[in-house]
């Protein structure tokens, strides 16, 4: 893909409320954000999971948009669902656009914004779908990017969370890295509100997105988080902004002292090391699966045998703690390898 830069400082720092909801509340919240961020966000329209759950107060707040724009020389930005909010936008004057989750899943709903965006220079976020599926979150961005759309950027905002947990969504920090894999020039910023999901947890999802060496932070900050009209819970006000920006620990993805780089390199070659090791290991285990499914064939016996998979889980996990590994960790990894110890049964014994 054509990208072209629209990052020029790390962190980038989007932030504002969830919805706009006056003039007076994004003036207010513009003001005092606008020594500490690059954008200003708001919300025009939102899309709701429930009917009569706040849905945004609609076009009108372009105009309060435009206000942030003329009275704090912050650039402003706002999602769009479908073309009509482009050219509403559009005509408004408005910096940035960003694609919401909702809308991601589409690639309808995607290829109708691209159309409505040819010829047009903004830059565009785009921010994952839903559920953890690579496809479309790159396919979005393929296609926004074959419209003539090269001012692109993606948002990390986690996953729908099917488990109880501390976080509203499933912050799955592999998915970033491996989009910046397939795009290694493509700006990914991290949404630290909708991750959390509550106030309290911001500042540490914020520092694990500087941790794996994101671009940047859109964070939800509200004048009254508590009487927000739309995720409250996850709102924070101007000051804790700058709190959690202050805490915030920035590390260089690259190392200037020659001699830790020697260091490091000592290291990294423990590691590789001991990942060849790994692989021929799973390579033996694969041999010993082969010979147990030409047994199996002979004598007739079922592939799967759950009996056996609940003793090879058991134990794993077991050692995993007594080696004080996460034993969560281990377990899906075995998991892993147990799916594809049935999948080469099965060629075997077809």
């Amino acid at each position: 893909m054509k990208i072209e830069k629209i990052i020029a400082k790390k962190p980038y720092l989007i932030a504002g409320p969830c919805s706009g909801e006056s003039e007076f509340q994004m003036l207010k919240i513009a003001h005092e954000i606008k020594e500490t961020s690059d954008v200003f966000r708001a919300g025009v329209w939102k899309p709701r999971t429930s009917p009569g759950s706040f849905e945004g107060v609609g076009e009108i707040a372009l105009k309060w948009l435009q206000k942030v724009q003329s009275e704090t020389g912050l650039k402003v930005i706002t999602e769009v669902a479908t073309a009509n909010h482009v050219n509403l936008c559009l005509e408004a004057g408005i910096d940035m656009l960003w694609i919401g989750a909702r809308t991601t899943v589409n690639p309808f709903y995607i290829q109708e914004i691209s159309e409505a965006l040819k010829g047009v220079d903004i830059p565009v976020f785009v921010k994952n779908p839903i559920h953890p599926e690579m496809g479309l979150w790159l396919g979005a961005l393929e296609r926004l990017n074959k419209a003539g759309v090269n001012k692109l950027a993606a948002i990390h905002r986690g996953f729908y969370n099917y488990k109880e947990s501390a976080f509203r969504n499933d912050p799955k920090w592999e998915m970033p890295i491996k989009l910046r894999k397939e795009v290694r020039n493509l700006p990914i910023i991290c949404d630290p509100s909708h991750i959390a999901g509550k106030a309290s947890l911001i500042e540490d999802v914020s520092q694990t997105a500087m941790d794996i060496n994101l671009d940047g932070l859109m964070i939800e900050t509200h004048n009254n988080p508590s009487k927000a009209l739309s995720d409250a819970q996850q709102q924070i006000s101007p000051k804790e902004l700058k709190n959690i920006l202050n805490n915030l620990i920035f590390r260089d993805a690259k190392l200037r002292d020659e001699a830790f780089k020697d260091e490091l390199l000592e290291f990294r070659n423990q590691i590789d090391l001991l990942d060849h090791q790994i692989i021929e290991l799973l390579n033996d285990r694969k041999k010993i699966v082969e010979i147990i499914a030409n047994f199996k064939n002979k004598n007739k016996l079922t592939i799967f045998q759950i009996e056996r998979w609940f003793e090879i889980l058991k134990s794993r996990k077991s050692s995993a703690h007594t080696l004080k590994l996460d034993s969560q960790m281990v377990a899906e990894i075995f998991e892993l390898i147990h799916k594809y110890s049935i999948l080469t049964q099965t060629k075997i014994m077809r």
